[in-house]
């Protein structure tokens, strides 16, 4: 996902969001601050990198990827039987996150239609999140092998 983004930043496919804002974001939710009118002009907070790259990976990595298994498990739904089209497809829909809930909450609005000037958010985190479901697709199938 990471890869994909620093890719697509450099033939100017970017959501105009950095690791950086994310950090800022996260550590306002901490302090009760939902949304920001346009975090671009939030104060920059101490460890907001650092802290970023942990939201990023924990939720991203940890909590919304468990989704993906939960639900067939909540359901009793068989997984799909190609898991990398069944991951392709739930990476697809966790675009979803940064359309409604990210990007509105950095003062962006939905799809992040105000954001930084030259960004297109909708299309960059859709292409982000496309190698994000073939992940999660992958350790999925390598489980059921395991």
């Amino acid at each position: 996902m990471d890869v994909t983004e620093t890719y697509a930043a450099k033939i100017g496919i970017t959501s105009g969001v950095n690791i950086a804002l994310v950090g800022r974001w996260f550590l306002g939710l901490l302090r009760g601050q939902f949304f920001h009118p346009d975090i671009l002009n939030s104060k920059s907070l101490p460890q907001e990198v650092k802290a970023g790259w942990a939201f990023h990976f924990l939720v991203g990595g940890g909590g919304v990827a468990l989704i993906y298994p939960l639900f067939f498990q909540a359901t009793g739904l068989p997984f799909p039987n190609d898991q990398l089209l069944g991951g392709l497809l739930f990476g697809l829909s966790t675009s979803l996150l940064p359309w409604f809930i990210l990007l509105p909450s950095f003062g962006w609005g939905f799809f992040g239609r105000r954001g930084p000037q030259d960004s297109n958010a909708m299309l960059a985190s859709t292409l982000s999140h496309i190698p994000y479901g073939l992940g999660v697709g992958a350790v999925i199938a390598v489980g059921f092998h395991v």
